[in-house]
């Protein structure tokens, strides 16, 4: 007993590690997760299927029989009337039993067929209604299985954007924009040690002094030449 009690337990804990395993498959691959489920309620709707043609097979010969019935109590019926018409008492009798007969097994089929009938319309109902979750779980699942794709889409361009070597890029250009400012700065340098060399200043004021020597030499002429022109008005 022990023994058996271990080998079920082994069995179950087997039973549980596939379980976890396909689990573990089935949401890394939803897809495979879809199709088994649609495929599972595919078998149930084939099976289904197959047992409510059965039901209503039942159905349909059930309902033969009450016709059947039927007709054999309308026979009986005239084969009484016409027993009666001409006094055949004796086969009066037979046809009345015969007739009680066939108006107990018409009750009973009656019952029968009613139960058939509301079991075929349960069996379509479910035929239905699984055909049903079919169709809508093909739609799930293609509705679903877009949106990983999507997700997954975004996931993996997320990716190669972090991956991407921005931060390399922009080092790169850093460097470029600091080889830039270093270069304006050495010719700012330049310019700030050429304007403060001695040698440079000193050209600078004898530029300068030329400049007011030349002013005040015009502005001689200028004073010279207005005098001469006075002078001449006065002769």
């Amino acid at each position: 007993m022990s023994s058996i009690n271990f080998f079920d337990r082994l069995g179950n804990l087997w039973r549980g590690f596939v379980s976890l395993w396909i689990a573990d498959v089935e949401k890394k691959h939803p897809e495979i997760a879809y199709e088994n489920a649609i495929n599972g309620l595919i078998t149930k709707y084939t099976k289904l299927k197959t047992a409510t043609a059965a039901i209503i097979r039942r159905r349909e010969e059930i309902d033969s029989r009450v016709d059947a019935e039927r007709r054999a109590l309308a026979d009986v019926n005239r084969d009484l009337e016409a027993a009666l018409a001409t006094n055949q008492d004796d086969l009066a009798l037979v046809l009345l039993q015969k007739k009680s007969a066939v108006e107990a097994e018409l009750a009973g089929l009656g019952t029968e067929a009613e139960q058939s009938k509301v079991d075929a319309d349960d069996a379509k109902n479910a035929l239905l209604a699984v055909k049903g979750e079919i169709g809508k779980l093909k739609a799930e699942r293609d509705r679903m299985l877009a949106k990983m794709q999507s997700a997954q889409a975004r996931i993996q361009i997320q990716s190669q954007l972090d991956g991407l070597s921005v931060e390399a890029d922009v080092q790169a250009l850093d460097k470029v924009r600091d080889h830039i400012k270093n270069t304006i700065a050495e010719a700012n340098l330049g310019k700030e040690l050429r304007d403060s060399d001695l040698d440079v200043r000193l050209n600078k004021l004898r530029q300068e002094s030329g400049n007011v020597t030349a002013r005040a030499q015009l502005d001689e002429l200028k004073r010279q030449r207005a005098a001469q022109q006075a002078a001449g008005k006065q002769m």
